[in-house]
């Protein structure tokens, strides 16, 4: 073998070792990949170029990452197991005089502004490296990366440039609002793409400094669907509210294959065997009887306090996108007193703008704002009782903590004895159920099932089960 083949095989066996390490990373995070799936992805690395760092990532994705939720984890580890480049950013290509400039802030930040102004990718990328490594010059202590993001961020200022470019983009002419929007909508794609380069190399040189373990457990954030209702940032949440209506499409296609399946109903013995006699049972012709559809009712009534806010979103997002299985959706919703808000969730109603419009304008507010549900479940049967009828399904969303006032058991027990079924889906772990002013334990006694609903995936096999079939 000559000493170049020698050295392509040194290479590809080094890769090789990396991407085993790189899988388990993944399945550490929560990705299912198989043993064919790990064969798959090595067998893809002789497709592709493998200095190419966009195809080894696509390879490995596409036999790694079998949903589109799970893209995000799969991308942050990628970029710490495989890097674009290693070792200091003080030289990070031949012609980079970035890290000398770095040093003066005000000739860091107009290099910073002709890049964001030409929208150059690779000038970005080269003036987030050297600003990391400004920054990181000396003893950085453990456990201060998102601290050393934020204050090289701060020193930067990069927000004062907007100003400045928005004049450059824009020309001193007459420009629509269309015009200007765009405008800004480029400079803050820019920016977001220079704060993206700044964290990814931070990481990347805590990876080298403190091990890539130390690095994966504090920095990659979990699975989309394993991200807890009530505690997801602004990003968690943007991202949520677009796995909503997908999760709906896949949930009534399931739905709709379960249908086709025993859309006949059942077999009817007796009239099989009756018609099997004119022909001595050859052939046999079965009868089946004629199926039932059943299309019930749904009532939700969820709690829209501050604490469970966001949990009520999705939720009702989710059940106003699942709506054609119901023959009646009404809505309701309480924080001290009980509204019906199903007028704010019409099909071609914005249902984030349609949450706000509720908080505004739904009576849910009686006495002090801080939930109420004795109070709230009250004025719900003494104004909505018709809306619960044999064919309801009640939908209850809410943490069940009352801040130690009545907790309207006997309300709940009637309200729950008159509908079909009685659900409750609680955005609480379980072992917080019954403590401090939870009344949980009480509620879960009147009700037919009452679900710990934390993230998407709990959401999605809830749904799965309450849906009719």
């Amino acid at each position: 073998m000559t000493t170049g083949g020698v050295a392509r095989a040194t290479a590809r066996g080094g890769l090789l070792d990396r991407e085993l390490v790189f899988i388990a990373a993944l399945r550490r995070a929560g990705l299912a990949v198989s043993s064919a799936e790990t064969v798959d992805a090595t067998r893809a690395l002789g497709s592709i170029d493998l200095l190419d760092r966009e195809s080894l990532r696509a390879a490995l994705a596409a036999a790694t990452c079998k949903r589109p939720t799970h893209r995000r984890t799969f991308d942050s580890l990628f970029d710490l197991y495989f890097p674009r480049r290693m070792g200091a950013a003080a030289a990070p290509d031949d012609n980079d005089e970035d890290g000398d400039g770095a040093a003066d802030l005000d000739a860091f930040r107009e290099q910073l502004l002709q890049a964001l102004r030409d929208g150059d990718e690779d000038a970005i990328r080269r003036i987030a490296r050297a600003a990391v490594e400004q920054a990181m010059r000396g003893d950085t202590p453990p456990g201060m990366q998102a601290w050393l993001g934020h204050r090289l961020m701060r020193d930067v200022n990069p927000e004062a440039l907007i100003p400045q470019l928005l004049r450059d983009l824009l020309g001193n002419g007459e420009l629509s609002d269309f015009e200007e929007r765009v405008a800004r909508q480029t400079i803050n794609e820019r920016l977001r793409q220079l704060a993206e380069e700044v964290t990814a190399e931070i990481r990347r040189r805590l990876a080298e400094e403190r091990g890539l373990g130390a690095v994966e457990r504090s920095t990659v954030k979990p699975l989309i669907d394993q991200v807890d209702f009530l505690r997801a940032s602004r990003d968690d949440l943007a991202e949520l509210r677009r796995q909503v209506y997908p999760l709906a499409r896949r949930l009534a296609s399931r739905l709709t294959s379960r249908k086709k399946v025993d859309e006949q109903g059942r077999l009817d013995f007796r009239r099989t065997v009756r018609a099997s006699l004119a022909t001595g049972g050859v052939p046999l012709q079965t009868v089946h009887k004629p199926r039932k559809p059943h299309k019930p009712e749904l009532v939700v009534l969820c709690d829209v306090s501050g604490s469970v806010s966001a949990f009520a979103l999705f939720t009702l997002m989710l059940v106003s996108a699942l709506r054609e299985q119901f023959s009646k959706v009404r809505a309701f919703a309480f924080i001290d007193t009980c509204d019906e808000i199903t007028r704010f969730f019409t099909p071609d109603t914005d249902l984030t703008g349609a949450m706000g419009r509720v908080v505004r304008e739904a009576d849910l507010v009686w006495f002090d704002g801080h939930s109420d549900y004795g109070h709230s479940f009250k004025v719900f049967e003494e104004r909505f009782a018709d809306a619960i009828t044999p064919k309801t399904s009640l939908l209850i969303l809410g943490d069940g903590r009352n801040n130690y006032r009545a907790n309207g058991g006997d309300e709940l027990r009637r309200l729950a004895g008159r509908a079909r079924h009685a659900y409750w889906l609680n955005p609480e772990p379980k072992y917080e159920w019954g403590h401090g002013d939870s009344a949980t334990r009480a509620y879960e006694e009147l009700v037919d099932d009452m679900v710990e609903c934390r993230n998407i995936h709990q959401l999605t096999e809830f749904i799965t089960r309450l849906l009719p079939v």
